[in-house]
């Protein structure tokens, strides 16, 4: 049995990978799959990859690609979730903030640098038209932080995933003033360089496992009301999720690749672009 360790967020997005390790069906395939929870997200994520204490990761697009970018020897080996991710901006429930345009120069909560929370700051910022090298951060590690962060004042405004967040704010933790999607497809199964030279078999067996499971998610009765059950979310919120949510099983394409790096690049959050070859594996 080929053991494998990997990584992502306990969200709902990642139900199909636990469905299949429960249901065995990696091991079917001679692999133990050993999934660790990041609740600090893309940021701790990175660190881990490139430390090599994990040999793959469910990561999102644009915290990765910087990564990689810095020296990560890692690389995209297929997209996970295609469509967007939604970014809910939230504040504390008895904020003086009404408005989004509010926010400007105020102090963002992000669980590290280099996460998503950290870098959405930075679209939400050019969507508003405000100067990014005024935006001012506040590491929180993870969503228990920003609760701290944003009920003591510490911090002004924190963007994470909308359904995640929902809970909170349906209990009046957070307010929410609005949303802020990717401009690109959310989440990538990323993998160590060292791995992909050595495991080249067993990372074809994961992705026809995983790409089965996805492909079928949807289908599968009364999926919406385990998830809500699971993941201690309403009903309503997770059938408009399924909605809006895409699963792939195909390699990110060259041209989102650009779009991503031509952003991050006008950001200033990565210093140059770098070669297909450099970030995506060959399918």
């Amino acid at each position: 049995m080929k053991q494998v360790r990997i990584i992502g967020v306990p969200e709902h997005f990642n139900l199909p990978w636990h469905m299949a390790i429960e249901e065995g069906a990696f091991e079917d395939r001679g692999i133990d799959l050993q999934w660790t929870d990041i609740p600090e997200g893309t940021g701790r994520m990175c660190q881990m990859l490139k430390d090599d204490e994990t040999d793959l990761a469910i990561i999102l697009t644009e915290g990765l690609i910087k990564s990689i970018s810095e020296g990560n020897p890692s690389k995209i080996i297929q997209e996970y979730i295609a469509s967007p991710l939604l970014w809910g901006i939230h504040v504390g429930a008895q904020s003086r903030f009404e408005t989004i345009s509010e926010l400007k120069s105020m102090k963002a909560a992000i669980s590290r640098f280099g996460s998503g929370s950290h870098l959405m700051a930075y679209v939400n910022a050019q969507n508003e038209g405000w100067n990014t090298e005024e935006l001012q951060f506040e590491i929180i590690n993870n969503l228990k932080g920003a609760v701290e962060g944003l009920t003591n004042g510490s911090t002004d405004y924190f963007m994470w995933e909308h359904f995640t967040t929902k809970p909170l704010v349906d209990n009046g933790t957070f307010r929410r003033l609005g949303d802020c999607p990717t401009p690109w497809p959310c989440f990538m199964i990323a993998a160590t360089d060292k791995f992909i030279s050595e495991n080249n078999g067993v990372l074809k067996h994961i992705l026809e496992v995983i790409n089965r499971y996805t492909a079928e998610f949807k289908r599968i009765p009364s999926i919406d009301r385990t998830l809500a059950n699971r993941y201690e979310q309403q009903l309503e919120d997770i059938k408009e999720w399924l909605s809006i949510t895409k699963w792939s099983q195909s390699q990110l394409s060259s041209q989102t690749l650009d779009k991503v790096q031509d952003m991050l690049l006008d950001l200033k959050l990565i210093d140059k672009k770098m070669q297909i070859d450099s970030v995506l594996t060959k399918e």
